[in-house]
């Protein structure tokens, strides 16, 4: 993999129709697969309802807060309307402060609920087999919580290129790290008025994941329903 491929991680290989997007790419969503079936050790829950349920179900047991889940919705209708298919989703990991509000904005996300997005990788962490990125955000990845934020705001991060794929991102001498498009919301004022308060305030940053969540799991849907 060349460094100009690490932009893109998501988008390899899948013929399985798409799901509901996660935060950053599809490299928090298989990490936080991992760990939320670590977490929750029963895979019934992950049979029921699929992805949705999956994950807000994995953010609760993981500490996280009581995501409300709703059913209904029809993700595709074949695999040509795969993930794979749907460039520019979600944000490119090596990108900065522009990239997100151009992913986001026209979305309907705020800056608000960008930082709190980002915030999802509190959990999970990267391979370079499957991301070109290396590495958890926090010591505790199958822990939901703040320190996400907290770690922006109190670590130092080395820059560093991932041996086996070239991909670039930032490293504690702890070993957690960060993506270039996590260090972008200390970049901008707005957003590290954010990353500052959710630092701070664990509940606030709960409250404004939650919103900010079910909003882009239910993006472009209609028609949905409180039970199965």
């Amino acid at each position: 993999m060349s460094p100009s491929d690490c932009s893109r991680p998501s988008r390899r290989g899948t013929s399985r129709p798409a799901r509901s997007p996660t935060p950053t790419s599809g490299r928090s969503r298989r990490a936080g697969r991992e760990y939320a079936g670590a977490s929750l050790n029963t895979s019934q829950k992950f049979e029921y309802a699929g992805n949705s349920q999956a994950a807000n179900v994995a953010t609760e047991a993981m500490g996280g807060p009581r995501i409300p889940t709703r059913f209904g919705r029809v993700d595709a209708a074949s695999a040509a309307e795969s993930v794979a298919s749907q460039e520019g989703r979600l944000p490119d990991g090596d990108k900065g402060v522009p990239h997100l509000r151009e992913i986001f904005h026209p979305k309907g996300f705020s800056d608000r609920d960008i930082v709190a997005l980002s915030g999802a990788h509190t959990v999970g962490g990267c391979k370079a087999e499957r991301s070109g990125f290396d590495g958890a955000w926090t010591a505790r990845p199958r822990v939901f919580d703040n320190s996400y934020f907290k770690d922006l705001l109190t670590k130092t991060y080395a820059p560093e290129r991932v041996a086996a794929t070239g991909c670039p991102q930032h490293r504690h001498a702890s070993g957690t790290i960060m993506l270039a498009s996590d260090l972008a919301l200390l970049e901008d004022p707005a957003f590290k008025a954010v990353v500052e308060e959710y630092a701070s305030d664990q509940d606030a940053f709960f409250r404004d994941y939650t919103s900010a969540w079910v909003r882009l799991q239910e993006l472009g849907t209609a028609g949905l329903r409180d039970a199965l």
